[in-house]
C-alpha cells in the first residue's frame, strides 16, 4: 500500500474513532479525537505542493472536512449552540474522507476550509489585543499556534521513589464571568523557580470538558513532574487560562493562578485568578477581579 493510501486509512479510522465515541455519548474522547484529526488535516492543507500527495482542489476538500471535525467539537462543548453540527450531519462525511483521491462531487455543506491560525511570539500579542472587559488589563501574554495544542500534552506519574513524595492535582473548575465565551479553552500547568525558570516540562490539559453558568469544568489530573522534596525553596506551580481568539486568529492567555510550596497539602483548594502578562517572579500582581471567581483544584499527595 502506498504512503498516501496508509494516510488515508489512517485519517479514516480516526474518523470512525472519533465518530462511534460521538454516537456512545463519550463526548471528551469525541472531542479530542475530532480536534486531533482536524489538526492532522490542516497539517496536509498548508504543506507546498511539491511535498504533498494532493491536489489544491483535494487539499481544498480537506480544509473543509477539519472545518466541519472543529464545528462538531464546538457543538459538542457548547450546549448553548444555535447552529448545532449534528452527528448525522458528520458522518455524511465519511465517503469523502475515505475516498479523497477520486471524490469529485460538490461538497455537501456550505463551509470554508479553516483560515491558517497565526504564530505570534510571546509578546506580539500585545500590539494586537485590547481585552473587552474592563476587569481585564491589556497586555502581553505567551500565545502559541492552537493546532499544537489540542489534545492536551499532559505527562503519567513518576515512579515511586522511597520516603519522596509526588503530587497530583486534579484541575476541577475555572469560575470566570464570561465562560460561556471562551472558545476552546485549555490550561498550562509549569513549575518555576523564583526567577522564573522551568523546573519541570511544561504541561497542557486538553480543552475544557463543559462549560456551566460562570464556570468552565475541567476535571483533569495534573501528574507534577518532580518530587516535592526536590523542589527548591520558593519554587511555585502556575496555572496560565488561554483561550482561542477567532477574530485575530491565535490564543491568548486571559488570566494565571499560581500555588506556592506551602500551599501543598492533600484536599481540595481554591486559588485566586490574576490579570496577564503571567508574572512567573510573583513580583507585580494584580488580580482579575473584585468578584469572588478562583481556580477550583485538588492535591492528592503519593508517599512511597
Amino acid at each position: 500500500m502506498s504512503d498516501v493510501n496508509k494516510t488515508i486509512q489512517k485519517w479514516h479510522a480516526s474518523f470512525k474513532k472519533g465518530t462511534d465515541f460521538d454516537s456512545w455519548g463519550q463526548l471528551v474522547e469525541a472531542i479530542d479525537e475530532y480536534q486531533i484529526l482536524a489538526r492532522q488535516l490542516q497539517k496536509e492543507v498548508q504543506s507546498p505542493s511539491n511535498s504533498s500527495d494532493f491536489t489544491e482542489d483535494q487539499k481544498k476538500t480537506l480544509g473543509k472536512l477539519a472545518t466541519c471535525l472543529e464545528m462538531r467539537s464546538a457543538a459538542l462543548q457548547c450546549t448553548q449552540s444555535q447552529e448545532e453540527f449534528k452527528l448525522e450531519d458528520l458522518k455524511k462525511l465519511e465517503p469523502i474522507i475515505k475516498n479523497i483521491l477520486t471524490y469529485n462531487k460538490d461538497f455537501p455543506f456550505d463551509v470554508q476550509p479553516v483560515p491558517l491560525r497565526k504564530i505570534l511570539a510571546p509578546g506580539e500579542e500585545e500590539n494586537l489585543e485590547v481585552e473587552e472587559e474592563d476587569d481585564v488589563a491589556a497586555g502581553s501574554g505567551s500565545s502559541d499556534s492552537f493546532p499544537s495544542r489540542v489534545p492536551g500534552t499532559l505527562l503519567p506519574r513518576l515512579p515511586s521513589e522511597p520516603g519522596m513524595t509526588l503530587l497530583t492535582i486534579k484541575i476541577e473548575k475555572i469560575g470566570l464571568k464570561d465562560a460561556g465565551q471562551c472558545i476552546d479553552p485549555y490550561i498550562t500547568v509549569s513549575v518555576k523557580d523564583l526567577n522564573g525558570i522551568d523546573l519541570n516540562p511544561v504541561q497542557d490539559t486538553p480543552v475544557a470538558s463543559r462549560k456551566e453558568d460562570t464556570y468552565i469544568h475541567f476535571n483533569v489530573d495534573v501528574e507534577i513532574q518532580k518530587h516535592i522534596e526536590k523542589l527548591p525553596k520558593g519554587a511555585a506551580i502556575f496555572f496560565e487560562f488561554k483561550h482561542y481568539k477567532p477574530k485575530k486568529r491565535f490564543t491568548s492567555t486571559k488570566c494565571f493562578a499560581f500555588m506556592e510550596m506551602d500551599e501543598i497539602k492533600p484536599g481540595p483548594i481554591v486559588i485566586e485568578l490574576y490579570k496577564k502578562p503571567t508574572d512567573f517572579k510573583r513580583k507585580k500582581l494584580h488580580l482579575l477581579t473584585k468578584k469572588p471567581l478562583y481556580l477550583h483544584l485538588h492535591q492528592t499527595l503519593h508517599k512511597d
